[in-house]
C-alpha cells in the first residue's frame, strides 16, 4: 500500500501491481479497490502498471468532513500527479463522476475511460425520497435490504446482476461495511449536472463505455456527454449492463486494451 495526501489533508490509498504505462483504477459506491476490479484485475497487470485506489471514507484510505465531490476529484488527482509520469484513468459508476471531475484538476492524464459515471442531471436518477428512505434504513440497521434496494431502484440492476454481486461474499461482505457512505454520495450526484462549457477544453481522448442492455438513460448521457469532449468515443459491450468487469471480464479488458493502446474500438453507439 502507498498513500498520498489529498488537497485537504485526507490520507488517500492505492496499490500497484504489473508493468507497463500507469493505469489509475476508480471504484465506484460501496466499493473499495478489491471488490470492482477483481475479476479484471490480473489481465490488466498483464499490459499496465496498475494503481488501484480507495475512494475516501473507505479500505485504507482516510475520511475528511464535510464530504463533498469535489475532494473526491482532488483525491484523484493526487494519486494520479503522484505516480509521476502521465497517467490512463478509469474510473467505474461513481467512481467516474470522481475522474472526470479530476481530469479538470490535473494535467497529469493520458487517457480517461468513464463507465456508466457521468450522469448529464443527477436529479433525474431518483426517484423522490428514494435517499431518505434508503437512509431510514441504515438507521433501523436493515445494511443489507438498503445495498440491494439501491442496487435495484438506483442503478436499475436485474436480480441476476445483484445475485452475481451477493455471490462474491467477501466483496459482497465489503459493500455492505461501506453502505453507510451511499447517503452522501446520492446527494453529491443528485445535486449535479453536466455543464458541457467546463469540459471544452478539455483534450484527453476519452472512452465512454455503456452495458448494452443498460437503462436507455446510460447510452443517452454517454452520448451528451461525449458531444461536449473535444476528442471522446463510445462504446456499447453487447448484452451488458453495469458490471460487465463481472459479467464479462474478457470484453470489458478487450475495450479497455484497445483503447489505452490507440487502437480502433468496436461497438460504436
Amino acid at each position: 500500500m502507498q498513500t498520498v495526501t489529498s488537497k485537504d489533508g485526507t490520507r488517500i490509498a492505492f496499490w500497484r501491481g504489473g508493468a507497463g504505462p500507469p493505469l489509475l483504477l476508480v471504484h465506484g459506491a460501496t466499493a473499495d479497490h478489491t471488490t470492482t476490479w477483481r475479476f479484471v484485475l490480473r489481465e490488466l497487470e498483464r499490459h499496465f502498471a496498475v494503481c488501484a485506489m480507495d475512494r475516501r471514507g473507505r479500505g485504507g484510505s482516510g475520511n475528511t468532513l464535510p464530504y463533498d465531490l469535489q475532494r473526491e476529484a482532488e483525491d484523484v488527482a493526487a494519486v494520479a500527479e503522484s505516480i509521476g509520469e502521465p497517467v490512463d484513468l478509469l474510473g467505474h459508476s461513481y467512481g467516474g463522476l470522481c475522474a472526470i471531475e479530476a481530469a479538470l484538476l490535473t494535467a497529469s492524464l493520458r487517457r480517461l475511460i468513464l463507465y456508466e459515471g457521468v450522469p448529464l442531471r443527477g436529479s433525474d436518477i431518483y426517484p423522490p425520497g428514494l435517499v431518505e428512505r434508503l437512509e431510514g434504513m441504515l438507521e433501523a440497521g436493515d445494511v443489507e435490504e438498503m445495498l440491494v434496494t439501491a442496487l435495484r431502484e438506483v442503478v436499475e440492476m436485474p436480480p441476476e446482476e445483484i445475485e452475481l454481486l451477493r455471490s462474491q461474499r467477501d466483496a459482497w461482505a465489503v459493500r455492505m461495511r461501506n453502505v453507510s457512505s451511499l447517503p452522501r454520495e446520492m446527494r453529491g450526484e443528485q445535486g449535479y449536472t453536466f455543464a458541457p462549457e467546463r469540459f471544452r477544453s478539455m483534450g484527453t481522448p476519452t472512452l465512454l463505455l455503456v452495458g448494452g442492455d443498460s437503462p436507455p438513460r446510460e447510452l443517452k448521457n454517454a452520448e451528451g456527454v461525449a458531444v461536449a469532449l473535444p476528442d471522446a468515443r463510445v462504446v456499447v459491450l453487447p448484452g451488458q449492463q453495469h458490471v460487465a468487469m463481472y459479467s464479462a471480464p474478457e470484453l470489458f479488458v478487450r475495450e479497455v486494451v484497445r483503447f489505452l493502446a490507440g487502437k480502433p474500438v468496436a461497438g460504436h453507439a
